[in-house]
Order: C-alpha cells, then structure tokens, then sequence
C-alpha cells in the first residue's frame, strides 16, 4: 500500500497480509494478474504502492519485468521477504514524486490506494508521475471504489465497516471536503488498539480530468477484474487509461 509509514509501520505490516487473506483468494488475485499482464504484454509494469508483493509477484511470475514504490520501508521488509522477490525492483518513495529509471507499459494503483493520497493536488501529482514514467500509449490502471455516499442518509457521517472477534471499525465522512477517515478497533492482547487512516475519496469523473491534465484519456472502466459492465450501482470500478 502507499499510505505513511505512521499507519503502515511495523505493527500493521506484520498483520498485512493476514488480515488481507480474502484479496488472496485465487478467484480474486487471478483476473487481476490475467489483466495486468495482457496490458503489459511484452513491455514492463511499475506498481504504486507494491506494499507486501501480493499482485507483483505472481505478475512477476508470469514473465512481466515489475518495478515498484512504496512509501512504507516496513512493508517493503515483507516483500523481501518472500520467494521471487529478488526478480522486483522495489524502492522507498513517494509515489506522486519518485521517479523509477526506465521506461514502462503499465503503472498500476490497486485497492483503493489512490484514496491514501489525501489531497487533490497530490493525486493529480501521482497521475502526472505515472504518465511521467509511461511510453507513449502506456496504461495507467487503477482499481478503488466509489464513494459509499448513497448509504449515508442526510446529516449522517458515519458508516459501520465490520465488528467481529478481532474487533470493529467504521468510517467518518466530511462530503464538503471530500475527506474521509477509517478509524480500525483492533482486540490484541487483551487490551484495544486504535489504527485511524486518513483517506480523501475521488469520483471517477474526477480521476478522468486528472488523466486528462497528465497527457492521458480514459480508454476502459470495468465494474472488476471480470470486466463486469460499469453501472451506476458498481461499489468499485477498475479504470484503465492510456497514454496518448
């Protein structure tokens, strides 16, 4: 992932992966790799926020050459960790300002990560940087969700995400600002620890003009990795633009 490193240190990375099981279910970590590497085809991929490898590896094992940036050194620790991670090439950074060497086919930015960028000039700043690291009819693809805003009856700014055995969490939402707050319960030990993230959420209009700001237009948006028809109904979309 591409948050700071303040949510995404040690604590949470050791967890990562665990607590993210169900985005390693081969029925939703296939068609992701299978799209991606169609849309790399002989050309390399650099992922946004490489975060623990879950997508770069198995992307990796299928012949794509993968770069990656991530703003977490914790998070990275884990990657290098794992089988094959020797044949990516991953660094520190910022992914709206890092600049990787080379010259590549695919970026890509998964799992709502562009939703970690919590300023509107610093998400225009990372598709300036993703069209800055493409050849000319590169693709920049993103996968996030809609804002959930259409659950949220009027002078309502709260929504419930899960509560279990291992604890709860919810969302606070400010729409005048577009900004919006995880704030994660987590039971360990006995005791309770508190993991709040700061996101800022994006219409995907909105991503659209930032493309068209950075040199790109919009070329496919799919419901998932099925490339499932968009609706206004879609929770999630995955967007592809290219490159002009």
């Amino acid at each position: 992932m591409g948050g700071e490193e303040g949510f995404f240190g040690e604590r949470v990375a050791a967890r990562y992966d665990e607590n993210s099981q169900n985005m390693f279910d081969p029925a939703v970590l296939g068609p992701t790799v299978e799209v991606l590497a169609e849309l790399a085809g002989d050309g390399d991929a650099l992922e946004f926020a490489i975060g623990t490898g879950r997508v770069a590896l198995p992307l990796a094992e299928r012949g794509v050459r993968v770069a990656g940036i991530d703003s977490s050194e914790a998070m990275l620790a884990q990657l290098c960790e794992k089988p094959g991670a020797d044949r990516i090439t991953a660094v520190a950074g910022d992914m709206a300002a890092t600049r990787m060497d080379g010259e590549f086919a695919l970026v890509y930015l998964l799992f709502n990560t562009i939703f970690n960028l919590t300023t509107q000039d610093a998400q225009v700043a990372c598709f300036e940087n993703a069209a800055a690291h493409l050849r000319s009819g590169g693709r920049f693809v993103i996968e996030t969700g809609v804002p959930p805003l259409q659950r949220l009856p009027p002078g309502q700014a709260v929504l419930p995400i899960r509560a279990d055995r291992r604890g709860f969490s919810f969302s606070t939402f400010d729409v005048a600002t577009q900004r919006y707050a995880n704030h994660h319960f987590d039971v360990s030990g006995g005791q309770i620890e508190l993991s709040p993230v700061e996101f800022r959420y994006v219409w995907p209009s909105e991503l659209d003009l930032m493309a068209r700001l950075a040199g790109m237009r919009l070329e496919s948006r799919w419901a998932g990795w099925q490339r499932e028809r968009f609706t206004d109904t879609s929770p999630s979309h995955v967007s592809v633009w290219r490159k002009s």
